[in-house]
């Protein structure tokens, strides 16, 4: 039984421990699978996360009675880590083919992490944080070019991860000595983007809510200009970057929509003829299918939203010559015109036809009859 001051309280409830928490279900999202059923029948590869949300599958080659949120020990180069189940059986092989269909899992699973496995975890993350600036400060004392973003040890505290950032060829086997001597571990270099970096640390986006690559996106694409260009996005740098000092991941979410909205519009808007005057194009919606038009000056702040459908119809109608009142007014068909105009000519000869002829009265007085 431990005293409220001992620093290991509540490690024996797994769930419950803050250094643990932090690094295996800060940035989760919401659990759409908490009630799912288990598929462990139909499949033995698990799906194991860890720190920073980094995640592996794994084979469950013992057959050990695991479910999602169990800490396990599993299989590493060198050791054997402690990480988090994320998905298990059907889950965990559909998840595997949809990151790489020709990968087969080797590593296995040992058992259900132990009270010494999650100790041992805990008291390892504790001293990343030093570990990082210490490491830090020996790469400025090399004047190595690069950066080091964070530091992970395996769950058994003999091996350390340094993730570090670096625009060009750095040679650190200076530095591996270094480490090796100063931290008493074997030393992995892993050489990380700006996005992975901004995975790591976390953050808050721009709309409010956790940045996408460190809570649920696991495969961070690169977005080019064309993104933004596609979407008609005003070129703001400020507006367009993410904390990663890079196009925002989430320029590519309704990138495919904008794509095939693009093929209902004219690749050249026109200038429409109206009575009113030239209607000159200034900006569109591409998916409410809207054009907003200036009528008599390209620069009027005054815009007149017009449905893609309407402006198609005027189209038509200024390629027959015909000005419609406005924009917005509905006017008929170029046939309907021509039928109403038949129409008119043909009402005016039926009714001449019909039209019976006056009689004109006699100017004079019949004269009385002599008897």
């Amino acid at each position: 039984m431990s005293c409220n001051n001992c620093p290991s309280k509540g490690i024996s409830n797994i769930s419950n421990t803050e250094v643990i928490n932090n690094d295996y279900g800060m940035h989760s999202p919401y659990d759409w699978l908490n009630n799912f059923p288990d598929s462990m029948d139909k499949s033995n590869l698990v799906e194991i996360s860890f720190k920073n949300n980094r995640k592996e599958i794994f084979i469950n080659k013992n057959e050990i009675n695991i479910k999602r949120g169990d800490f396990v020990a599993v299989q590493c180069d060198n050791g054997h880590g402690v990480g988090k189940v994320s998905l298990t059986g059907k889950m965990a092989e559909l998840q595997l083919k949809r990151k790489d269909p020709q990968l087969k899992p080797e590593k296995i699973i040992y058992r259900k992490a132990s009270f010494a496995d999650i100790e041992k975890l805990t008291k390892a993350r504790l001293k990343e944080k030093t570990v990082m600036i210490k490491a830090r400060q020996l790469a400025n004392s090399l004047s190595l070019e690069m950066k080091i973003s964070d530091v992970e040890f395996q769950g058994d505290g003999s091996k350390a991860t340094f993730y570090y950032i670096a625009d060009n060829r750095v040679d650190f086997r200076e530095l591996i000595k270094l480490y090796a001597t100063e931290f008493e571990v074997k030393i992995e270099m892993r050489q990380i983007g700006a996005r992975q970096e901004s995975a790591l640390i976390g953050g808050i986006g721009s709309c409010g809510r956790e940045l996408c690559c460190s809570s649920w996106r696991n495969k961070l694409d690169t977005v080019s200009t064309q993104a933004a260009r596609v979407q008609e996005l005003p070129q703001n740098a400020e507006k367009l970057t993410g904390q990663c000092g890079k196009l925002k991941c989430c320029l590519m979410y309704e990138l495919d929509q904008y794509i095939e909205a693009h093929k209902d519009f004219p690749d050249v808007l026109l200038e429409l003829e109206t009575e009113k005057g030239i209607a000159y194009p200034q900006k569109k919606d591409l998916l409410k299918k809207i054009i907003w038009y200036s009528i008599g000056a390209k620069h009027s702040p005054d815009l007149i939203a017009v449905t893609l459908e309407r402006v198609k119809e005027i189209i038509q109608l200024n390629k027959k010559g015909i000005k419609p009142i406005s924009l917005n007014e509905k006017e008929h068909k170029i046939s309907d015109y021509i039928n109403a105009e038949k129409e008119n000519i043909l009402e005016k000869s039926m009714s001449i036809k019909s039209a019976k002829p006056k009689k004109h009265r006699s100017s004079f007085k019949s004269k009385p009859k002599i008897g």
